[in-house]
């Protein structure tokens, strides 16, 4: 399996290195700790909209098309990504074109221009984004409930940003936020694939020595109170409603995370899964139905999400309802564990054949939180998990003070559903 040498340089920069076989592919990972946790709310979609700007022209690239041209150029993958704790930067190649990858990485990442002209024309480009957001419910479902769950604080307000903010975002703004987050000892370096590791060493040293020095403050943390629960409908004039139902659970740091996430693959990972035969397959009430554990550094849930018939949404959130309760009453036998646990470790190792996956799976941990665990430590752990840590979790968070339900589609009443939510 994968074996990963971690790096810290004087500076305070870390470094994941994971050298792979049977790839002839590179991929280059850069992360930085921050996200939409870390803005207030004056500059709320600041994260995002800095990841755009990246690609705007750096001193070297001065054109806003140069960036991918030259990727282009090679047939590269590359994109970027911001989410609630960190902003990622990533390019995958094929191997002999490694030291681009490097160089396009680290110049945007060291040397991006934010011209005040292209955040005038990306504001169109983010304010479009949200739009779609908002007319995709199946994505914006779980923005809903995470605002239910976390109310007006940063862990609620959505990563895209509010358009009103985005609108008067100045440059200034941009670069003290970058002065703020983007400092050596936030940054994960994770380089994953063909490459040897003395020679992913020297071009870590090369091209990112320049970084920023500097240590960065934590967010506040996540404040949580509920004492029952909580329902959101949101009015909107679709075909179907979209449903997430979710309980308030753990952070990642706890110990209990891997009978969460084993409970939650019971419940709905996969067209075997106890929700996915009952809502669908039985009761053919919707296309798609799943559950999940969704962990932060300091909070976290467990979800189920469903896409449903609208005549029929209580019937469903009902059906729903009745395998929590099942499940927190009777518990699992060793068999559909044991099921779980390879449903898992097969879908992980099937997707860490590809280099840029591996970078991800080593890379996120590090930078959220500075302790890597390899395939074959994370398996170990999930192994340990009993039938009876499973019913435990189930009767922890499954109470009516962590319920939540959010609701998106032509709905305006919720008295049926405050009768359903109940344990």
């Amino acid at each position: 399996m994968h074996k990963f040498t971690k790096e810290v340089w004087p500076n305070g920069l870390r470094a994941i290195y994971v050298p792979m076989t049977g790839t002839q592919t590179v991929t280059l990972l850069v992360l930085v700790g921050t996200g939409s946790r870390y803005e207030t709310k004056d500059i709320n979609g600041i994260s995002h909209f800095l990841e755009h700007m990246f690609f705007k022209g750096t001193v070297k690239r001065p054109g806003k098309s140069d960036i991918a041209h030259e990727l282009d150029a090679v047939g590269a993958a590359y994109n970027a990504f911001t989410d609630k704790e960190l902003t990622g930067y990533w390019v995958k190649v094929d191997s002999k074109h490694a030291d681009l990858a490097f160089d396009v990485v680290s110049d945007i990442f060291l040397n991006s221009t934010i011209p005040a002209q292209e955040i005038e024309k990306e504001r169109g480009v983010i304010i479009g984004e949200i739009d779609m957001y908002e007319d995709t419910p199946m994505r914006k479902i779980g923005d809903l409930f995470e605002e239910l769950l976390y109310g007006d604080q940063p862990a609620g307000w959505d990563i895209a940003g509010r358009k009103e903010v985005i609108r008067s975002l100045q440059r200034q703004d941009f670069l003290d936020y970058l002065s703020r987050y983007y400092k050596s000892e936030n940054v994960t370096v994770a380089v994953a694939g063909n490459i040897d590791l003395g020679e992913a060493k020297a071009k870590v040293e090369k091209y990112f020595k320049q970084v920023r020095e500097g240590q960065t403050e934590k967010p506040l943390p996540c404040q949580e109170t509920q004492s029952q629960p909580q329902i959101k409908v949101a009015y909107k004039d679709t075909d179907q409603c979209h449903l997430v139902i979710g309980a308030r659970a753990y952070n990642m740091f706890d110990p209990r995370r891997w009978a969460l996430g084993l409970l939650a693959t019971i419940l709905g990972g996969g067209m075997s899964s106890r929700l996915f035969i009952r809502i669908r397959d039985e009761l053919g009430l919707g296309y798609y139905i799943r559950a999940s554990s969704s962990l932060s550094t300091d909070h976290g849930y467990f979800d189920v999400s469903a896409g449903v018939d609208t005549a029929r949404i209580h019937e469903a959130a009902e059906a729903i309802m009745a395998e929590l309760r099942k499940i927190k009453e009777n518990g699992v036998a060793e068999k559909e564990l044991q099921k779980a646990k390879d449903y898992i470790k097969g879908g992980t190792l099937l997707g860490l054949e590809s280099s840029d996956e591996v970078a991800s799976f080593f890379g996120l941990q590090e930078v959220l939180t500075r302790d890597v665990l390899t395939v074959e430590q994370k398996f170990s752990m999930m192994d340990k998990v009993s039938p009876a840590d499973i019913k435990e979790v189930a009767e922890d968070i499954f109470q009516d003070k962590n319920l939540n339900l959010a609701v998106i589609g032509p709905l305006k009443d919720r008295d049926k559903f405050e009768e359903i939510l109940k344990f």
